[in-house]
């Protein structure tokens, strides 16, 4: 698979408006794309969006515009043109032609950051048979430069062996990591029913809303977090006590607007975590403009997962960074953060969700954390005590007193 990881590749990126789509929200697209391409290690330096009723079959978006950036591509010294869709072979090929520059579609992109980001040997597995999924319908590819040679007798049957070749072997390899997959899955199984009748909570949300910051506060560990997308890909589970209350947490990968199927697929028992989970806690970043379409996406992809009914707690992080844009373009009141307090945030529509908890904090400033602790441990005691009816002795605590 092509890495970006090297410092310097400058990169462009190139969406479409499809129709019923307003321009704002393709362009929020084209913004995470560009964070995407930064966390892989490339400098995004322009974007190019057109609108469109569907992809172009030939070169995704019009003849005109990829006119336009192929001389915005030759002019500036672009290394590489990343696309906001999954590109058809057929499609990479024509691009590649026409743009003279590498060209990676947004799977590609987020399976090079995945490669990057794997840390055990289980997720390298997971990644690099998704890797291997995504590159067999597209070997044609590899071998373009047969098609420039003429004259060479006996040139173009060897390259297609060579093709057929290559792809036996990609798909013994994909053959032997579910293999090696499927014994894994069997081994985490047993881990997990291993772990006794201790209630599970899972923390899920998009990427990048800060769930391994909020494992590290409630778990008093040491997993990584950072400020790029995918930081966490292995997932992690601790056991946390609040209060007498002991119950274990998991990190998961994060969700993310079209994730390629073939990873969500590879993740299998990564995701089994959230399967497996009596507690949600589903973590929101407040302070991103499209909040509202990342839990949409969440809540989809948990739904695909099965586990849409679980019992769930609406965690609305990075207060400390959310800003309140007025509608009203008659009001001339400086827009500050400071005019959504933490009891305008309990008022407003966000904490009135009638299917599901809620709760604002900020991770990093530790704000209203108490409030979290106390909503977790009565949250986590009501299914222990449903689970063990004969139990609920141990948890008259005094309510006055929050859990530590």
């Amino acid at each position: 698979m092509i890495n970006t990881e090297r410092r310097g590749e400058k990169a462009i990126l190139v969406g479409l408006v499809y129709p019923g789509q307003e321009e704002d929200q393709a362009r929020d697209f084209l913004s995470e794309l560009a964070f995407l391409a930064e966390t892989a290690g490339a400098e995004p330096v322009r974007t190019f969006l057109q609108k469109l009723d569907m992809q172009d079959p030939r070169t995704f978006v019009g003849s005109g515009k990829i006119s336009e950036i192929a001389g915005f591509v030759t002019e500036n010294g672009i290394d590489l043109a990343i696309f906001d869709d999954e590109l058809s072979p057929s499609q990479l090929r024509n691009i590649e032609n026409a743009l003279s520059c590498r060209v990676l579609d947004r799977t590609n992109l987020i399976l090079d950051i995945f490669a990057t980001r794997a840390r055990t040997s289980y997720a390298r597995t997971q990644v690099e048979l998704a890797q291997l999924q995504y590159m067999l319908p597209r070997l044609t590819r590899m071998w373009t430069h047969l098609e420039r040679q003429r004259g060479g007798i006996g040139l173009r049957g060897p390259g297609e062996t060579e093709i057929e070749t290559d792809r036996r072997i990609i798909r013994d390899r994909i053959s032997l990591l579910k293999d090696q997959l499927k014994k894994i899955d069997i081994q985490m199984t047993t881990q997990r029913k291993n772990r006794g009748k201790m209630v599970r909570v899972a923390l899920v949300g998009y990427t990048n809303v800060g769930k391994s910051t909020i494992m590290n506060l409630l778990s008093k560990s040491d997993v990584f977090a950072e400020n790029k997308l995918f930081a966490t890909l292995d997932t992690t589970v601790r056991k946390v006590v609040i209060g007498n209350l002991p119950f274990l947490l998991s990190d998961t990968v994060g969700f993310i607007r079209k994730l390629p199927h073939d990873l969500v697929e590879s993740f299998k028992s990564t995701l089994d975590e959230v399967r497996d989970s009596d507690l949600l806690l589903h973590v929101v970043d407040i302070s991103h403009a499209g909040f509202e379409d990342q839990i949409s996406v969440v809540n989809e992809t948990l739904k695909e997962l099965g586990s849409s009914g679980k019992p769930m707690i609406l965690v609305f992080n990075k207060i400390d960074a959310f800003t309140y844009s007025a509608k009203d373009e008659d009001d001339l009141t400086p827009v500050k953060k400071e005019n959504y307090s933490l009891d305008d945030l309990r008022r407003s529509w966000m904490a009135s969700d009638k299917h599901h908890k809620t709760i604002f904090i900020s991770a990093i400033t530790r704000e209203n954390l108490d409030e979290f602790r106390r909503l977790l441990y009565e949250e986590v005691k009501r299914i222990h005590v449903t689970r063990y009816p004969f139990n609920d002795f141990l948890f008259d605590v005094p309510s006055s007193t929050p859990p530590a």
